[in-house]
């Protein structure tokens, strides 16, 4: 059984403008207490913890990172109060087989564009507009069960440019009604971890009520859990003993 840990800034949402009280109307306990009701409700091969960023330790102790299969991350308006050291454990912990999603906003996080290796920059307009996400890979593990492709009828745009890696795999593009277009599902391998990014969702609209979205996260998080399980951190360094006789 997975050991998925969702973490979230968790400041939108207990925030006292507009935004707090639209953020609330979605999600009252905030979008990680939201995400581990409804996906724990529908993986009964997954245990879910939600953690935030004002928890001791960021919500991350050895304790818990140490324990999880799966690091769900949503960010947006404190990619900066997150320690580098923190975000050094967790790049750690993903080369040793740990599988990372990062949603929406998290695409500016340290942690994210630290696994990327490039900018994770993209153009974006936030006027409520008509989103179509497209299946680009239906024959990937993480588009199983999702159509062809689903609208989202109200949505913050993401466009390319998208400052991703050469080697980032697309599952998804998303059609916006503006007339942009984004990869907005893509999937990387760094060191023995797997690392998703799935772009649709926001910290005030009801995105991930979305039966599609939750399932395409679920799919998300069974192709990210380590088949053998985390290993030990890898070094830089390490002495071996040869396979074959030297003499």
């Amino acid at each position: 059984m997975a050991n998925v840990t969702i973490w979230n800034e968790f400041i939108h949402e207990r925030s006292d403008d507009a935004c707090g009280v639209l953020c609330r109307k979605s999600y009252p306990k905030g979008i990680h207490a939201y995400l581990k009701k409804v996906l724990g409700a529908s993986m009964q091969d997954a245990k879910f913890r939600a953690v935030s960023l004002d928890m001791p330790e960021n919500g991350l102790p050895d304790k818990v990172l140490d324990s999880t299969d799966v690091l769900i991350w949503w960010g947006h308006m404190a990619h900066d109060k997150v320690p580098d050291a923190l975000v050094d454990k967790i790049q750690r912990r993903v080369l040793a087989g740990m599988g990372l999603i990062v949603l929406h906003s998290g695409h500016m996080s340290k942690i994210f564009r630290r696994m990327l290796g490039t900018s994770g920059t993209l153009l974006w307009r936030e006027i409520g507009e008509k989103e179509r996400v497209w299946t680009a890979d239906p024959s990937h593990p993480i588009a199983v069960g999702v159509p062809a492709s689903f609208p989202i009828e109200h949505t913050e745009m993401y466009g390319e440019p998208f400052g991703l890696p050469d080697d980032a795999h697309v599952v998804f593009i998303s059609w916006y009604a503006g007339g942009n277009v984004f990869r907005s599902g893509v999937t990387l391998q760094r060191g023995a971890g797997k690392v998703f990014y799935f772009a649709p969702g926001h910290e005030t609209l009801p995105i991930y009520h979305d039966k599609n979205v939750q399932r395409v996260i679920a799919n998300g998080i069974r192709w990210a859990t380590p088949v053998n399980g985390v290993g030990p951190s890898p070094s830089c360094l390490h002495e071996t003993e040869p396979t074959e006789s030297v003499k």
